[in-house]
């Protein structure tokens, strides 16, 4: 029931323009996206949808855990990457399993135990915190545990159509092998797989595992030669004025091959500057604060967008765009990307480079005020 007065309530109304919206509304989902109810009076024309939350999402719920997902299904406009965001109460695990896509991993909160063995026999065991990454490749199987204080985190896909409900499960495949097959692959007898799962686990309960060095096994062909984790919030960020930026490539994380990522901090009244991406689309999540994006999409076509916690934004290659916190605390964020180099293309970067005439006149400012602009990339500003 909305309790709000019809006064308080916004209205598509600006300079003049527009009228009352006296109509069934929702009025709560209009007070979230206020750049969509009374737009800036720069948007203009057609832009494809670029904002999906996780909470409008269907949530799969397991013993142990649930999980759900926004992919091209829900994001039309997501061709390149895909997401899920998943929690483990302690002790259970994201059982066996594998994928034809790479995984980029980020824990929100909580902790979990990651484990790997690669196509060599090299395995690969750690546990991973708040803010840490973990990539495994495509093909490679893998699992995650919870740990005592359980765990949500962040899973990103190298392919915008990848659904979680479509993985490689080790109790799938032996439900749908026959047991005497198994009993041969491994030497044991048929009597002994009574119990063996009819269907898929995928998230169950178990116990909190022991020690990592208890846990720990020792492969003959030694650990993976690069290691699956990275610790992004113990990387020293980019400080500018307004925030920080910490970046994850295959440059400072050499097993992450096909996805990078940064995690921007903006601090109140500040932005992501005006910017695009030269080589692939943006898939961002929103970890924190509430901000919102303006979108240029060429041929005189803007949008923009808001975006609070939980929710997922796109932005097509090369389309020019900027963040703006509009809260009261940090806006805190993920950009990702489809590539293993994270790269930028600023704005303001260019122009300070270009001889200072070419966009005075462009732009018909003074000289000097091109001249005034930072030759070094600031990529928060105040």
């Amino acid at each position: 029931m909305n309790r709000m007065s019809p006064s308080d309530r916004p209205q598509p109304e600006r300079a003049g323009a527009g009228w009352i919206d006296v109509g069934p509304r929702n009025v709560e989902l209009d007070l979230q996206n206020l750049d969509l109810l009374v737009p800036p009076p720069t948007d203009r024309g057609t832009v494809p949808n670029l904002k999906f939350s996780f909470s409008d999402a269907h949530t799969r719920i397991e013993r142990g855990g649930w999980t759900r997902e926004v992919t091209q299904r829900e994001l039309p406009i997501a061709t390149t990457l895909s997401g899920v965001d998943m929690a483990l109460e302690p002790g259970a695990y994201r059982e066996l399993h594998w994928h034809q896509q790479a995984e980029w991993g980020y824990v929100l909160t909580g902790s979990c135990r990651i484990g790997a063995v690669d196509q060599e026999g090299r395995n690969f065991l750690d546990d991973v915190g708040q803010g840490d990454l973990w990539f495994f490749p495509k093909g490679v199987p893998h699992h995650i545990q919870a740990l005592d204080d359980g765990v949500e985190f962040l899973l990103v896909f190298d392919d915008g159509g990848f659904s979680e409900n479509s993985t490689f499960l080790i109790s799938d495949f032996f439900a749908h092998t026959p047991k005497e097959v198994i009993a041969k692959n491994f030497g044991w007898r048929v009597e002994q797989l009574a119990d063996l799962p009819e269907k898929e686990k995928y998230i169950f309960p178990g116990q909190v595992p022991p020690p990592l060095d208890v846990d720990r096994v020792v492969s003959p062909t030694g650990d993976v030669p690069r290691t699956f984790k990275h610790r992004l919030h113990a990387q020293a960020p980019e400080r500018f004025d307004g925030g920080t930026v910490r970046i994850a490539d295959v440059t400072n994380f050499a097993a992450a091959t096909t996805i990078c990522a940064a995690l921007v901090e903006v601090e109140p009244g500040a932005m992501r500057e005006l910017h695009w991406h030269p080589t692939d689309d943006e898939w961002q999540y929103y970890i924190s604060g509430s901000g919102r994006m303006g979108v240029f999409a060429s041929s005189g076509v803007n949008r923009t967008f808001d975006y609070r916690s939980g929710d997922v934004g796109y932005v097509p290659f090369a389309y020019g765009h900027y963040i703006e916190n509009t809260g009261n605390e940090p806006l805190v964020f993920l950009e990702m990307f489809r590539n293993p180099r994270f790269e930028d293309i600023s704005l303001a970067q260019w122009m300070a480079n270009t001889p200072p005439e070419v966009a005075a006149d462009t732009l018909n400012l003074p000289r000097a005020l091109i001249e005034s602009i930072r030759r070094d990339k600031r990529s928060v500003t105040a």
